[in-house]
């Protein structure tokens, strides 16, 4: 199951502050009889780009996927587009369609460490003075639906909710100023997190003199949920504005705002393209709030655990845990 509105029954800490998410454009790949498809997505249904491209008036029906849109160029069309769509009829209902990663072949998954003030608390760690950076690869991109696996080589498999910023076009040196001109849109991540990889033996005590191991603690197959959709940048007037929680079988783990974050997203944007080209597709994962397991002491994710991860204005990403 993929939920792509507000999740019924989930407790947050403020009120709802979208009056309507079924009328927020989102954008999807999903998996059809013909191949990868381009889907926009209404309320509950989803509208085929190239099935609906004459009637939308969007002159690239031949784009596969949301790669190829943000890679021509025509994202900006596209949303243009998706502002005709209440006049079309039909549609596939969504659950009806197994939805893929929005981003299905960044070049670059940038993630950022230690940027909500309570999650650094809860780790008894001071905010850093400047984004500090580490990287995931496409081996870790999986989409909704698609299972978190614990590995044979990890029993502390950890969870991090996060607002996954989604790049539009190359960019290098952008000053900050500048910096929400590069951003496509949003969507949901989830940092899986292997803790006793990302942490030397001995750890808090005892330190490797090279630091934590953020290959093996963060890279491993399946670490990077991402999903449901990708919500253009127009459609969420201030991210940095925006609840966000996550739960496992229902029970809420992580429950925030993005107002929390140390560095944000223009700032992050700024410091990571000094001297790294950023490309159409490459997605900035922005950091989480308290309440992961190894900082809180609740149990590590076991298989036929169900991943919940929230925010508002986009939709919720759940995937399935099991063992590998």
């Amino acid at each position: 199951m993929v939920v792509i509105g507000p999740s019924a029954g989930r407790r947050f800490l403020v009120p709802l502050r979208v009056a309507d998410e079924r009328r927020v454009l989102k954008l999807v790949n999903y998996r059809s009889e013909s191949g990868t498809r381009v889907g926009l997505v209404r309320g509950d249904l989803v509208f085929d780009l190239r099935a609906s491209s004459a009637a939308l008036g969007f002159g690239h029906p031949d784009l596969g996927d949301l790669d190829e849109v943000l890679a021509e160029g025509a994202l900006d069309e596209l949303v243009s587009a998706g502002r005709k769509l209440g006049s079309l009829e039909g549609g596939t209902p969504i659950a009806k369609v197994k939805l893929l990663a929005p981003v299905l072949r960044p070049e670059k998954i940038l993630c950022v460490a230690l940027n909500y003030v309570s999650h650094g608390k809860e780790g008894s760690v001071a905010p850093p003075a400047e984004p500090y950076f580490f990287t995931k690869f496409r081996n870790a991109l999986v989409g909704p639906g698609e299972d978190i696996l614990i590995p044979r080589v990890s029993e502390k498999v950890d969870w991090e909710v996060e607002l996954a910023v989604v790049i539009g076009k190359t960019g290098k040196y952008i000053p900050k100023d500048a910096a929400m001109d590069y951003v496509a849109g949003y969507a949901v991540s989830n940092d899986v997190s292997f803790r006793d990889l990302q942490f030397p033996p001995g750890w808090p005590k005892e330190l490797n003199v090279l630091g934590q191991n953020w290959v093996k603690g963060k890279g491993l197959d399946t670490a990077f949920p991402l999903g449901p959709c990708l919500v253009t940048k127009d459609q969420i007037p201030d991210p940095h504005n925006l609840r966000i929680s996550l739960s496992v079988n229902e029970d809420v783990k992580q429950e925030s705002t993005t107002a929390e974050m140390v560095f944000k997203i223009d700032s992050l944007i700024e410091y990571i393209s000094g001297g790294i080209t950023l490309r159409p597709g490459d997605i900035i994962s922005t950091g989480t709030p308290l309440g992961v397991a190894v900082f809180s002491g609740q149990p590590f994710l076991k298989p036929g655990d169900i991943v919940d991860a929230t925010i508002e204005g986009i939709g919720t990403l759940r995937n399935q845990v099991r063992a590998e």
